[in-house]
């Protein structure tokens, strides 16, 4: 071949990849042109007030056939490791929802069982028999029927709540044979006189007893209510309560309940891991608003535990997880990274977050994106199968299941980030993927870790609810109340303990309960202390609290 020839099929060939370069390059931007008219017509829709698409993140891996089988051969190629013990199989073509657990995914409701009848009605009710009797027998009198018999249904009406108050009468003695002497109208005597001590409680010498005082509570965190919604509800039943009284109560009883709230946080610091999230909210100023952050921090199946401040930055996290070493798991805010530089706080990465980067890139790339959603889908059923399953079975269960698609993941990843285009949606989920590679992967070593963090992300939701009802915080001192309080409220959501009875019987125990024995006082502990024989005996004693329970005074 000559010299000629070769030259030319180097050009033939340089302009055919020319040409192939700018097929691609025209098609790209053809795609990209239609996804700018699409948007624009969503931005004209959103001007308008029109609601466009769906805000759940709704993803069926069932809707790519091909990819569900590749992740199949993945986790049977991988399964090297032999788990008997996994009871439930995982299967990746179902076309279920995302996690159950994701708060950011709306689920179908659970199909309906078969009604069975009426549900009996709680034994602990108060009943009251009301005998109808027909109008022959009413008529002619008892005496003219025999009764064989009778039918019997129950209603439940509402009686209005009451409030009651305990008039405390502490009567003064004296001595026989000690009464009182004058002469010329000047005391000679003055004998001892007995009178029985004030009754403790919670805010000394206050006007509300503990189960008022934990029914202002509940309304105010529990069913976020306003305190002028509180004043007003008050005002219904008969007393005419202030708003500032009700603050006032809840500052006093802060101080009360801090130390119980600073045990459960030196508690949870002994806990493996941790999860943590923010929310902000705002607290009221003379000119404007000002913006600040409520803190959650849970540890799992022992506390829920609340923390306020005034900016989202590293000195809050500091004053948050103080002496911490351990797990965290976060999302990826430049917030926490300082923690991750000594090596005492190792970052745990949130595969939902991940998921949701993800998910926004269905619009301009769906087929990568339901090709990564399908892997993380993948990871979420596998976590389903071992929910209740212990650490040891965990650990072999994900290194045979999960690792094999976590690494098909991230492999996934490095190819595509080269290829795709700067500014996408696609670009910004590849890289967060990729810059929390080992933060995602450290769910793979240790059982106990959690695959999300979504645990954090419902517990701030009691905090978001109230916003949207009170819309501000009247004070840093007002944020500290509510933070103590909405931790045990939440503790006690996450123990099954009724709020109401909780909180009136910890306000009976704290003012004389030993410190060093406060935390026996949390909700993780609460069932456990309730049945000693100490906490039975200062709660029958405890006047006010039989007073709140129905209780005549002679009875208490």
């Amino acid at each position: 071949m000559t010299e000629v020839e070769l030259v030319r099929n180097e050009l033939e060939s340089r302009m055919r990849e020319h040409a192939d370069a700018i097929g691609k390059l025209t098609a790209e931007r053809e795609r990209y042109k239609t996804l700018y008219m699409e948007l624009l017509e969503r931005c004209k829709l959103l001007e308008k007030g029109i609601v466009v698409g769906k805000k759940a993140e709704r993803f069926a891996a069932g809707d790519d056939p091909q990819l569900a089988l590749q992740i199949l051969e993945m986790m049977l190629a991988g399964r090297d490791v032999v788990v008997e013990e996994v009871e439930e199989e995982v299967e990746l073509d179902d076309a279920e929802d995302e996690d159950a657990d994701d708060p950011e995914v709306d689920r179908p409701a659970p199909a309906r069982r078969r009604s069975r009848g009426r549900r009996p009605l709680p034994e602990n009710l108060p009943r009251v028999e009301i005998e109808v009797l027909p109008p022959e027998v009413v008529r002619e009198g008892l005496d003219a029927f025999q009764r064989i018999g009778q039918v019997v249904s129950e209603v439940v009406e509402r009686r209005p709540a009451s409030l009651v108050v305990a008039r405390i009468v502490r009567p003064k003695f004296v001595r026989k044979g000690e009464a009182l002497g004058t002469v010329e109208d000047r005391t000679i005597e003055a004998p001892a006189v007995q009178i029985a001590e004030r009754l403790e409680l919670p805010i000394e010498r206050g006007l509300a007893g503990p189960g008022l005082l934990a029914d202002t509570i509940v309304h105010r965190w529990q069913d976020h209510l306003p305190a002028n919604r509180l004043e007003a509800l008050y005002a219904r039943d008969g007393l005419q309560l202030a708003r500032s009284t009700i603050c006032g109560w809840h500052e006093q009883l802060a101080d009360l309940v801090e130390p119980l709230v600073e045990a459960m946080f030196a508690d949870a610091f002994t806990q493996p891991y941790l999860c943590t999230d923010a929310t902000g909210v705002l607290v009221q100023a003379k000119e404007q608003c000002q913006r600040a952050h409520f803190w959650v921090l849970v540890a799992p199946e022992r506390h829920v535990l609340f923390r306020f401040s005034p900016a989202h930055d590293s000195e809050a996290v500091d004053r948050l997880l103080k002496g911490y070493a351990g797990y965290l798991v976060a999302d990826a805010h430049a917030v926490y990274d300082h923690l991750y530089a000594t090596g005492d706080v190792l970052e745990v990465g949130c595969w939902a977050h991940c998921r949701r980067y993800f998910f926004k890139c269905l619009g301009s790339e769906p087929e990568l994106a339901r090709h990564a959603l399908s892997l993380i889908k993948a990871l979420f059923k596998i976590e389903r199968a071992l929910a209740t399953a212990p650490r040891k079975k965990r650990e072999s269960v994900r290194q045979a299941k999960s690792r094999p698609i976590v690494d098909a993941f991230f492999l996934w990843c490095d190819q595509q980030a080269a290829l795709a285009l700067d500014g996408t949606p696609l670009v910004k989920a590849l890289g967060y993927a990729r810059n929390q590679r080992i933060a995602l992967q450290r769910f793979l070593g240790d059982g106990r870790l959690p695959l999300e963090n979504n645990i954090s992300e419902r517990n701030l939701r009691r905090e978001v609810i109230g916003r949207k009802n009170w819309l501000f915080l009247g004070s840093e001192e007002g944020a500290r109340a509510n933070t103590l309080f909405v931790s045990l409220l939440a503790s006690c959501q996450l123990h099954r303990i009724e709020p109401l009875a909780y909180l009136r019987d910890l306000l009976c125990l704290l003012p004389s309960w030993p410190r060093r024995r406060v935390l026996e006082l949390a909700p993780a502990f609460w069932q456990e202390t309730l049945k000693q024989e100490d906490t039975q005996q200062r709660l029958a004693t405890n006047v006010f609290r039989g007073v709140s329970l129905g209780k005549h005074a002679s009875e208490v």
